[in-house]
């Protein structure tokens, strides 16, 4: 614990100077080994200094030549603004908003700032398809037979060992599979809800979390979200006795980016705890965090098993193997009982397969690399919309995960620019289908989880052009 609050606060030193500008925008840091000797620590507690800087993008690191103070470390441009808690507000649906954007996914030809995975390039597909092949070899009957209502005990397994964020405390009979993260959301929402129950969700909010929602028959309350530290614990302590069920996202959430600090964690599920209200938690962009150590679930402080933890590999691994799984806590019997009624079991090959990467594909390396390359996107995302959209364009700052968040100015309505966009080929997701509220009509999400080259980046310059021909 001592080395964690030394490399914090040697980190802390630094990012003072930076924003008093005794460190200026280009100039380069002196060396960790210098570094290591001013303040006569570890050169390992150095370089998670130094990690703790870059995943703030207040430094950089340039090949062969050091450490230098990022150009987003002084951005020119603002975080987005938080909404106001509307209660009584006309509610309307953005479904054909979302039917649009879904259809051009068709097109191999859009850049697909819009959608919500990572590019192929990105994923091990090669050492998934050895997977495959050996799985077919050895699974009995080469998966044809039904497995365990449960799921995959190979699975749950693996995913109860690479849950070490909760240190051991949940192991391969916690979990349950699920059809992907969203499933294990509808399954938490049938086991803890009925029609008619009110649910508080972000704002704004994966537009699927809405859907499932109200096709269920539920009450929405859409909470403000700071773009940065995630949802008012103040807005919701307001409403506590309104509130049958939560569903959170509190590691870089979907579409802001924001994470919940561990403090504020710890009092969400102490406040729930009290007042009995269960806590989906959407932990799918957990494992892209741009820091040195993984942030913990809401799921960690959960003493009373109220919390219901929801995962997948979707955006990390294989988007079209929908393997997932729930730790539902005290309901798990419960969502046994249900999938069981549903579903009976889960197909046993990509579970199977996903548990051999887990525990033989070197996950760990292959989520490095996949978070350096997340990283190193935003970052050049973050300039070129600096660059090339309008002065007045606001902009998240993730910490995580594969998304950035743009409120525009306010004369511009991101459904109509929408339409102009894919006429040449370049593709984002409306902020309108984030809410059930006429909101966030003037913003919109761009998923950095692309493979940085020519095109992307100059279709993401024609976008700002696009965004400035419509002022």
């Amino acid at each position: 614990m001592a080395k964690e609050i030394l490399y914090l606060k040697i980190a802390n030193i630094i990012e003072e100077q930076i924003f008093s500008e005794t460190l200026k925008i280009g100039d380069k840091l002196p060396s960790i080994r210098a570094l290591q000797k001013l303040h006569d620590v570890s050169l390992n507690t150095i370089k998670q200094s130094f990690l703790e800087l870059e995943s703030k993008s207040l430094i950089e690191s340039r090949p062969k030549s050091g450490f230098y103070v990022s150009k987003t470390s002084n951005r020119k441009l603002l975080i987005p603004s938080m909404n106001k808690l509307k209660l009584s507000e006309q509610k309307t649906t953005s479904e054909d908003l979302i039917t649009k954007v879904f259809d051009s996914l068709s097109d191999k030809d859009i850049t697909r700032f819009s959608i919500g995975v990572p590019d192929p390039s990105l994923l091990p597909i090669a050492k998934l398809n050895k997977g495959l092949a050996k799985v077919v070899r050895n699974l009995a009957e080469s998966g044809t037979s039904y497995e365990p209502v449960q799921g995959s005990a190979n699975l749950r397994r693996n995913v109860a060992k690479w849950a070490i964020v909760l240190e051991g405390k949940l192991t391969e009979d916690d979990f349950v599979t699920t059809s992907g993260a969203m499933n294990a959301i509808f399954n938490c929402l049938m086991a803890v809800t009925k029609r008619g129950d009110t649910i508080a969700i972000e704002s704004p909010v994966y537009f699927g979390i809405i859907q499932v929602a109200q096709n269920m028959g539920l009450n929405i309350i859409e909470l403000p979200t700071h773009p940065t530290t995630g949802v008012d614990l103040e807005a919701l302590k307001k409403v506590i006795h309104k509130v049958d069920v939560c569903c959170f996202m509190s590691n870089f959430s979907n579409p802001l980016g924001s994470l919940m600090p561990d403090q504020n964690k710890k009092e969400l599920v102490e406040l729930l705890t009290y007042h009995n209200v269960p806590l989906i938690e959407d932990d799918l962009y957990g494992n892209l965090f741009f820091g040195t150590v993984r942030p913990k679930p809401c799921k960690y402080y959960d003493e009373a098993g109220i919390v219901m933890w929801c995962g997948s590999v979707s955006k990390t691994l294989a988007p079209g193997y929908r393997v997932g799984w729930v730790a539902p806590g005290k309901f798990k019997d419960k969502i046994i009982r249900q999938k069981m009624a549903h579903t009976v079991c889960m197909p046993s090959l990509y579970q199977e397969v996903i548990a051999d990467f887990l525990e033989h594909g070197r996950y760990d390396h292959h989520l490095r690399n996949l978070r350096s390359t997340l990283y190193t996107n935003s970052l050049h995302f973050q300039r070129t919309i600096e660059d090339h959209f309008p002065e007045n364009t606001k902009i998240s700052q993730p910490q995580g995960g594969s998304f950035l968040w743009l409120e525009l100015d306010k004369s511009i309505d991101t459904a109509v620019l929408y339409d102009k966009a894919i006429q040449q080929k370049i593709g984002f997701a409306p902020g309108r289908i984030f809410t059930q509220h006429d909101q966030y009509n003037n913003c919109m999400r761009l998923n950095f989880g692309l493979e940085w080259k020519e095109k992307v980046e100059l279709d993401l310059k024609r976008l700002g052009q696009l965004v400035k021909n419509s002022l």
